[in-house]
Parts: C-alpha cells; sequence; structure tokens
C-alpha cells in the first residue's frame, strides 16, 4: 500500500480509528512529519491535537542512523544493540543528547508557543507518526504520553516494518498500522509525496486544530458557562493583569478532593520549588486538590523589587482564586512560603471582604512556612478570616519572632507551630516532613469542619 502524501495518509488511518471517537480521546503527532498526518486524524474524530516532543539521537558520523531517542519529561530510549554495532560511548551519547535537548526546548516554543501541553491525564492518547522506522522515537514519544498520565496510549501509523509490534509492543496498548510490507526499507518509499514538513506548516495545523477544537483540549472554550464543574489537572495557564500576562502552573485534583490548595512560593522561587512540590506529593497523597503556579515571569523575575512586592503578588493570587473558582466549586485553600505568606495573607484578607459584600468565598484555611506575615501589615492581618498556621523552623530566630508578632495581630483562629531544630529552608532530615504533615492536619481538619458563624 502506498500513500499519495501524509494528508491521504491521516484520511485513511483515521478511518480505521473512528471506534475511538466516543472516548473523547487526545491525538498526538510526532514533528514534523507526523503533524499533517495527526491532523487529518483529530480532524476527523473531532479530537483535540498536540505535537509530542522526542528527538531521535543520530550515531555522530552517521546521523541518519538513530541508536535512541529521548523525549519530553526526561524520557530516553536506547538501543544497546546499535549503540554496541556503531560503537558509540557513553562520552558520543552524552554529547548528542545535550545537543538534542537544546532542540527539544526550541521545538516546544516554536510550536507552542508558549501554550501548555493539553492535559493527559486519565485520557485515551493517540500517537501518531507519518511511519515507524526504528521505532526508537514512537517508543519516546509512548513513554512521554504515559508519563504524563495517560490511561491508554494507541500508536497509530500509515507504514511500519513486519516486525513492529513486536519493537513497539510493550509501549502501547494497541498498534493500529495500515500496511507492513515485508520488504522494507525507508518510510518515504511508501508516499508519492514525502517532500519535507516545514516548521511554518505544524505551527499551522496545530492553529487550526485548536480552533476546531476549543483550544483547550475538550472541545469547549475555558471557563464558559455559569456552574463551575470538575476542574481538570494537568499544565494551566493562569491569565492576570487583565489577561495581559499569562503564568504557567500544574493543577492535580483527585477524584472526591474536598478542596484546593493554592501555592505561593517567595523569594523568586517558582512552581518547581522543591520545597512546596514536596509538601504538594504529601496532599496529594491525602486526597488534597493542589495549583502550584509561577507568581512572576521570567522577565519580571529579574527585577528583585517584583519577588517582594507582596501586593501586586497578591493581587495575583487574587486573580488566580478566581480562575480555580470559576472552574470548580471545590472550597480554596492558601500555602505561603517566605515572601509568598504574606501574599497569601492579603489575598485571604481581600477574599474576607469580598465574602462579607457577599461577593465571593471566604478563604478555607492558611498555612505559611517560614513566612514573612508581618510583611502584610498589622491592619491587614486583622481583616483575615480564615484559620491560619504560621510554621517556623526553631532556630529561625529572626523569623520565629516576626511570626510570634504576626500571630498577635492576627484575629481569627490562629496556632504557631515550631519545628524544633529546624532552619528556615527546612532542610534538616525529617523537618520537611514535619512541616507537610502539619499541612496536612491543618487543611483536612478545617475542610471537614462546618464554617465558624459569621461575626
Amino acid at each position: 500500500m502506498r500513500f499519495d502524501d501524509r494528508v491521504d495518509a491521516g484520511r485513511r488511518l483515521a478511518a480505521r480509528l473512528e471506534d475511538l471517537r466516543d472516548v473523547g480521546p487526545v491525538v498526538l503527532g510526532l514533528p514534523r512529519g507526523g503533524v499533517p498526518v495527526a491532523f487529518e486524524v483529530a480532524h476527523a474524530l473531532g479530537a483535540p491535537l498536540d505535537v509530542i516532543l522526542v528527538r531521535k539521537l543520530g550515531v555522530p558520523y552517521h546521523r541518519e542512523l538513530g541508536f535512541g531517542a529521548i523525549g519530553e519529561g526526561g524520557i530516553r530510549v536506547i538501543s544497546e544493540d546499535i549503540m554496541r554495532m556503531s560503537r558509540v560511548d557513553e562520552d558520543d551519547l552524552a554529547e548528542v543528547q545535550r545537543a538534542e535537548e537544546a532542540e527539544l526546548v526550541r521545538q516546544a516554543e516554536r510550536f507552542r508557543g508558549g501554550r501548555p501541553r493539553i492535559p493527559l491525564t486519565g485520557r485515551t492518547v493517540i500517537v501518531v507518526d507519518d511511519g515507524i522506522a526504528t521505532g526508537a522515537s514512537a517508543s519516546a514519544a509512548c513513554r512521554v504520553a504515559r508519563a504524563e498520565g495517560a490511561a491508554r496510549v494507541v500508536l497509530a501509523v500509515p507504514v511500519a516494518p513486519p516486525d513492529a509490534a513486536e519493537r513497539i509492543g510493550p509501549e502501547v496498548d494497541e498498534l493500529i498500522c495500515l500496511s507492513t510490507p515485508p520488504l522494507f526499507s525507508a518510510v518515504g518509499e511508501w508516499y508519492r509525496d514525502f517532500s519535507q514538513t516545514a516548521d511554518e506548516e505544524v505551527v499551522d495545523l496545530l492553529h487550526r486544530s485548536a480552533r476546531e477544537t476549543g483550544g483547550n483540549g475538550d472541545g469547549g472554550e475555558e471557563g464558559d458557562g455559569d456552574c463551575p464543574g470538575p476542574a481538570r489537572s494537568g499544565p494551566v495557564e493562569l491569565p492576570v493583569a487583565g489577561g495581559r500576562v499569562r503564568l504557567p502552573g500544574d493543577l492535580d485534583v483527585p477524584a472526591g478532593a474536598p478542596g484546593v490548595v493554592v501555592f505561593a512560593h517567595g523569594s523568586g522561587s517558582s512552581r518547581f520549588s522543591p520545597r512546596n512540590r514536596a509538601v504538594a506529593a504529601a496532599l496529594g497523597e491525602a486526597g488534597l486538590g493542589t495549583l502550584l503556579f509561577d507568581l512572576l515571569t521570567p522577565e519580571e523575575e529579574a527585577d528583585r523589587a517584583n519577588v517582594f512586592a507582596v501586593g501586586p503578588l497578591a493581587r495575583r493570587l487574587t486573580e488566580v482564586t478566581h480562575w480555580l473558582r470559576r472552574r470548580t466549586a471545590l472550597p480554596v485553600c492558601y500555602f505561603g512560603a517566605s515572601t509568598g505568606a504574606a501574599a497569601a495573607l492579603l489575598a485571604a484578607a481581600d477574599a474576607a471582604e469580598e465574602h462579607a459584600r457577599g461577593e465571593g468565598e471566604d478563604i478555607t484555611a492558611v498555612v505559611s512556612r517560614g513566612g514573612r506575615p508581618d510583611l502584610a501589615g498589622n491592619d491587614r492581618l486583622a481583616q483575615v478570616t480564615a484559620p491560619t498556621l504560621l510554621v517556623v523552623g526553631g532556630r529561625d530566630e529572626t523569623v520565629l519572632d516576626l511570626n510570634r508578632q504576626a500571630a498577635a495581630a492576627l484575629r481569627c483562629e490562629n496556632r504557631l507551630a515550631v519545628v524544633p531544630g529546624a532552619t528556615h529552608l527546612f532542610e534538616e532530615p525529617g523537618a520537611l516532613d514535619t512541616v507537610a504533615d502539619l499541612a496536612r492536619e491543618w487543611f483536612t481538619g478545617h475542610l471537614a469542619a462546618p464554617p465558624a458563624p459569621a461575626g
């Protein structure tokens, strides 16, 4: 079987995949040649389309011969046999991988233009390429999809060698291939037109598909409607400053979660803060939802004054909270660290004022880790109504004194918890685990409790 071009191949492939329409799949194309094929599949199934980025690791003196591939999320697939036959050593591998990792980052920015990846958690994912040669790229792509939470991975290609199923089988739940010619040597020989796909075509197809499906991965414009439904887990993009700035975040809302904890980092750290992510993981294990996001863009972080501007940071946190409330009816809590704790308490005071005016919901609970609540100011601290836990290291003496003063200024239910022997970053063995335990108990206790009467 030969194909006129990738469009023809995609339409024929879509006909074989029609039975997956009802499960609401996500279609992922491997750039560049796999995207025109994937576009036809996504169009026919009414499914969202994204790229899944992998890079072939080519033998240094014969780049067309791949000895493996890498993908987003640190995924790597290596063919030990090809490495051995081609005499590729570990130094060669490291050099090739560094170059391809840089290209992976470039492609992500080029093709997505800053848009987040479509969340795959719990979804059926159809990975599409224009054909399989060695299978390394396809294997890496399927592993990436699995690592991002896909419940079922289907690899769909127009053409592959007869042993493709044996090569790819362990990585996928199903392989759909239209043709497996016995005399297979290269993918391109099974196309009448196998001309190179340009980056611009990939970008255009992604934009066209986004317009068809509403651009948010589930066939509808994000945020439409008056009734919040279940929040979708995965990467998110948060509009702030009237939509002029969009901040990346990671939302995780387990089924049956009693509430969502929004993290406000401080001192210039990001959503990748290892301490906050460790606490978030512990909260997730307890069944709580979490949202970690970057309070500042990389350009804004370059000006250190922005890091300590707790008022503007609090306004951003409030905007993000409004965004979240439009997507879920779950109660919202705050976890603030360092200067982020002051921003969290200011935002909690704003929420209390809105609630008093009948314009919104109050924040259910606040936890501060090694925070600077004093930066919120005593007047504003007195306006916070959300139960607040202040966690400070016993050896973080200056911050401990500031937290004692802040606790005295708070008029809401509050508690100061001192972790013995811990310094500001809670780097001592077991210290961060104690923080996570305290936070989990505070949040779950107040999420389970009925709201306190007004006044």
